[in-house]
């Protein structure tokens, strides 16, 4: 009953590391005044490298064990999670705002969960709770009343066959993609590893993109203004970077990634909340509904035994690992 209940509580791991995300929005406000989103999140992951390499070190026997297929799932959580994903959908908000059509980017990327369910059957071969054939629908629902309420976003059916929605289903698919090889990872690795590899090897895919980037850095006119930007910079990296990484990768060592990408669903209501504290945007009853739909399925799933899928502890999931197949 005792391991029942503290699997339980590693669902809400996942569900705190997303809801962090959702605060990102009160750093990078301030910091695109004077920066590109590509410069912050270079400069942010160059932070997270000095807290990132000692960990790598302490927790270094965990890559030995990593196999060549293990390297492409740390590429595709690294550069399609953390880079590729944030810069397609980026470009897909920029395209879909020149033709007024920000409303089907933001619709297509809540296919992220579909995406992870399926990879997950597929690729781990996770069977599904209990009734979360009825969970994800309604989740699914919360989250577009969250961010369009009552009305529709799309005109017709050409509103959606546009470029920046195909960048919107990309980002959707590398993110929801990310879950599913975070769950293979941490067969192996532990989470503190994995946490470190993710912002390692992103590095030097975004040293590169910032290169050859046209955009001009702006240096602060006063050193108020650097140390200004300085302490936003590193509160923006170790709060929606660190922590919430931290957090997400050890509540996926024991929740199965198919209801780790509804437990991500936090996500949006953290960024309604904000939104409503911070920029004094005012809140619909249709989101209020959106909000309690989605805690009413994130409890329900917690509370369901066959959601967990606790791994083994470190050194019996790396013998397992090394026995043949």
């Amino acid at each position: 009953m005792e391991q029942q209940q503290r699997t339980h509580k590693t669902f809400w791991f996942i569900v705190i590391g997303a809801a962090f995300w959702g605060i990102n929005p009160l750093f990078r406000l301030l910091l695109l005044d004077t920066m590109t989103s590509l410069q912050i999140v270079f400069i942010e992951h160059i932070i997270l490298a000095f807290i990132a390499i000692p960990i790598l070190w302490k927790f270094r026997t965990d890559l030995s064990k990593l196999a060549f297929r293990d390297i492409g799932a740390l590429l595709f959580i690294s550069w399609g999670g953390s880079a590729i994903a944030t810069l397609l959908f980026t470009q897909g908000l920029t395209i879909a705002s020149s033709n007024g059509e920000i409303n089907s980017v933001l619709l297509l990327q809540k296919l992220q969960p579909l995406f992870a369910i399926t990879l997950a059957h597929f690729l781990l071969k996770e069977r599904l709770p209990k009734g979360f054939g009825y969970y994800v629908p309604i989740a699914l629902f919360g989250t577009y009343l969250l961010t369009f309420g009552f009305s529709v976003p799309i005109g017709s059916s050409s509103d959606v066959l546009q470029l920046g929605s195909l960048f919107a289903i990309g980002a959707a698919a590398l993110w929801g993609g990310s879950t599913v090889m975070g769950r293979i990872l941490l067969k192996k690795c532990r989470y503190e590893t994995v946490t470190a590899l993710r912002f390692l090897l992103a590095l030097p895919l975004l040293g590169v993109l910032i290169t050859v980037s046209p955009d001009a850095w702006n240096t602060p006119a006063t050193g108020i203004a650097f140390t200004f930007i300085a302490l936003n910079l590193l509160a923006s990296a170790l709060l929606p970077g660190l922590v919430s990484m931290l957090l997400y990768y050890r509540g996926l060592q024991s929740v199965k990634a198919s209801v780790a990408t509804i437990a991500e669903l936090s996500f949006p209501m953290t960024g309604l909340l904000v939104s409503w504290v911070t920029l004094e945007e005012r809140v619909t009853i249709a989101q209020l509904i959106g909000f309690a739909l989605i805690w009413i399925v994130l409890y329900r799933i917690s509370r369901q035994q066959d959601a967990i899928s606790t791994l083994p502890p470190i050194k019996k999931r790396q013998t397992l690992s090394t026995e043949p197949k």
